[in-house]
């Protein structure tokens, strides 16, 4: 089984993240930058794949600016086989990434796609239900848990009301959710040997991709600060104040 795994750049989640004055976007000058930890997830499950003899190569993959090679570095730390960094600078949404990585599917000839449930930075939720249905295939979203069974996928999916077991075929698409796995801290030989791998490199319009954003950014702007809680004399205040104040009931 050939695996693809899409791991993006994003602004490290322990790293509080600042809005331009302007209002135009997230300030990254001097930021720390990070993987998605969804898509560190996704990595780690397929390098497990692998150590148990179901995968025989993985291959990373990411969009974006050239520092976006730091990420793919990492990912080959980890046990990655193989990177491919899409140069693109400026903002990508979910359809153009999933318009990529269905480029990359087809051109790998893969049979499993991985990625996070979701990126921390935009928190879309889309890319890999896109890919799935440009693909034309199976997938699983939120997985907690999967199983290999030749070529069929036996994937736990955490939903609101518990869990959900589903089975597809191969090829599939599986976004994953923070409880299937805890990944894995790279050694530092192996972060030494991965600075010399060599990384593939193509541009959208070599894939037949066009990037353009389809959405226009009105503004970004910082949540509100809470405000403290109150104590209320009695339920009748306390809905007083959900219905005027709050005006979350009617």
């Amino acid at each position: 089984m050939k695996v693809l795994v899409a791991v993006k750049r994003v602004v490290d989640p322990y790293f509080r993240v600042r809005v331009k004055q302007d209002g135009s976007g997230v300030d990254l000058d001097n930021v720390k930058m990070a993987m998605n930890p969804f898509d560190e997830i996704a990595l780690e499950q397929a390098i497990r794949m692998k150590e148990a003899g179901i995968a025989t190569e993985i291959v990373a993959v990411s969009i974006g600016v050239p520092k976006t090679e730091d990420t793919l570095r990492q990912a080959l730390a980890m046990g990655a086989d193989r990177a491919i960094l899409v140069g693109h600078e400026g903002r990508i949404e979910s359809l153009g990434v999933a318009k990529v990585l269905k480029a990359i599917a087809k051109l790998e000839a893969v049979d499993l796609v991985l990625l996070g449930k979701q990126a921390i930075d935009d928190d879309a939720n889309q890319a890999g239900q896109m890919l799935a249905a440009l693909m034309a295939c199976g997938q699983a979203t939120f997985a907690s848990a999967i199983d290999v069974d030749g070529t069929t996928l036996r994937v736990t999916r955490e939903v609101d009301g518990g869990l959900r077991i589903v089975e597809l075929q191969l090829p599939a698409v599986v976004t994953v959710d923070l409880r299937l796995n805890t990944p894995r801290f790279a050694a530092l030989p192996a972060i030494m040997k991965a600075r010399s791998k060599p990384i593939s490199r193509m541009t959208p319009a070599e894939l037949g991709v066009d990037l353009t954003p389809r959405l226009e950014l009105l503004r970004t702007e910082e949540t509100p600060p809470r405000q403290g809680g109150v104590i209320v004399a009695s339920v009748a205040e306390l809905v007083s104040k959900l219905r005027n104040d709050a005006k979350v009931i009617p």
